[in-house]
């Protein structure tokens, strides 16, 4: 190499150098923008879920704790009447449903600070590990309550069970919606674990 190519050679160098980290921030910088775009897209469907769960739990808690029918004939002595707090099974529900709609309605603010910051892990990974006991609770709940519908509805000949929906048909008509309620609500607590799992990976 010739003594006056050397400053030249150099400018080209740190030029072309330059150019090469123009060119990386150039490309790294609209991969940012979307995968921020897509985590607050996520952010915005788990906020909609939610609400979806909180509309479903609160049906579940509302029509089981209303549930009351009185038969329009009684004796002397007896009055057939059915109440949700006759059964301990159905007084869980209520009070576990009630819990999770609560919850809900809360971690609605954790949701809306995911959809502003959706990079934010601390608030995703709170949720995740509140929904996974919310539903846990939901389908304990959920499955207590379907096994007195069941029982309700067909009775159990070995123990000398009789079904009483024939009787009390508005009694097991709600106690069913509120079971079939839960059990939705299950699946969108299921669907909103693995939203925020999808968040935490994108981590």
């Amino acid at each position: 190499m010739k003594h006056g190519e050397g400053p030249s050679s150099s400018v080209e160098a740190a030029e072309g150098s330059m150019a090469e980290k123009g060119t990386l921030a150039a490309a790294v910088g609209p991969r940012r923008f979307i995968g921020g775009g897509i985590s607050r897209g996520i952010a915005v469907v788990d906020f909609l879920v939610r609400l979806a769960a909180l509309a479903t739990a609160l049906a579940a808690a509302i029509a089981m704790g209303t549930t009351q029918q009185t038969l329009p004939f009684f004796t002397q002595f007896i009055q057939f009447e059915a109440n949700y707090d006759d059964l301990p099974a159905f007084s869980f529900f209520v009070i576990a449903t009630g819990i999770v709609a609560g919850y809900i309605v809360i971690s609605l603010l954790f949701s809306i600070l995911s959809i502003v910051r959706p990079r934010a892990a601390c608030p995703r990974l709170t949720l995740l590990i509140f929904d996974v006991i919310m539903l846990a609770l939901t389908t304990a709940a959920a499955s207590a309550s379907a096994a007195i519908v069941y029982l309700a509805h067909n009775g159990n000949s070995g123990t000398n069970w009789l079904p009483i929906c024939q009787q009390f048909d508005s009694f097991c008509q709600r106690t069913s919606g509120a079971t079939v309620a839960a059990f939705i609500t299950v699946v969108l607590f299921i669907f909103l674990v693995l939203l925020s799992a999808v968040m935490l990976r994108r981590h």
